[in-house]
């Protein structure tokens, strides 16, 4: 005689399919926390930044990275001197000898941002892109501005709507589409044509004047 096979009853079944319900609910709703996490902190980074800048400003009359006595402020044999001019040379994405990289180190030796004082290099954003200064106008906006790049298009367009109109052509942040982890916003008068598109992969550098 042969032994009757037993089957799951629909009971049993329903309790698996609500067990995979919650771990999948708890998976996304904790992904969806991560994400705005790391909205938060971006947003945080460029308002913080600006803060900074300004605090810089005020204390020593002088643009940070651009400080000609910086040098001379702080004894530490790494620290680079600007020009003096005015002006903060180089673009956001620029790593090493220009005032764009001087800028950082000059905010983390007068304690403003976090970083070691002898490091002179753009900080990456919560996203592992690249945030940074650059005096060369981009994306239809002109003066100082402060850029982050490697922004998927939900936490480009999130970022957009917090501290601008959440839209990547107009307004006083702009974003335009781009590859690479570090890439360089089109420099001069032309806004971007296309709004935040999030196909899951499209990547954007947003930028605020600062």
């Amino acid at each position: 005689m042969y032994k009757s096979q037993q089957g799951f009853t629909l009971i049993e079944l329903a309790i698996v399919l609500v067990i995979v319900g919650l771990l999948l609910g708890g998976v996304f709703k904790g992904q969806e926390l991560i994400t705005q996490a790391k909205i938060r902190n971006i947003s945080n980074d460029l308002t913080g930044t600006t803060a900074a800048f300004h605090s810089y400003q005020d204390r020593y009359r002088a643009l940070p990275g651009d400080d000609a006595s910086a040098a001379s402020r702080w004894t530490n044999p790494t620290t680079v001197s600007g020009n003096g001019n005015g002006q903060i040379t180089g673009n956001y994405n620029d790593t090493t000898g220009v005032e764009s990289g001087y800028f950082w180190q000059h905010l983390r030796l007068s304690g403003l941002v976090t970083g070691a004082a002898t490091d002179a290099t753009p900080p990456q954003n919560a996203v592992s892109g690249m945030m940074g200064i650059q005096s060369a106008g981009a994306l239809g906006l002109t003066g100082l501005l402060l850029c982050s790049s490697n922004l998927p298009a939900k936490i480009a367009q999130a970022i957009d709507s917090q501290l601008d109109d959440g839209n990547a052509m107009t307004g006083q942040l702009r974003g335009e589409l781009n590859t690479g982890t570090s890439p360089a916003p089109t420099i001069g008068a032309t806004a971007p044509t296309t709004n935040y598109v999030d196909n899951g992969s499209n990547v954007y550098v947003v930028c605020k004047p600062i």
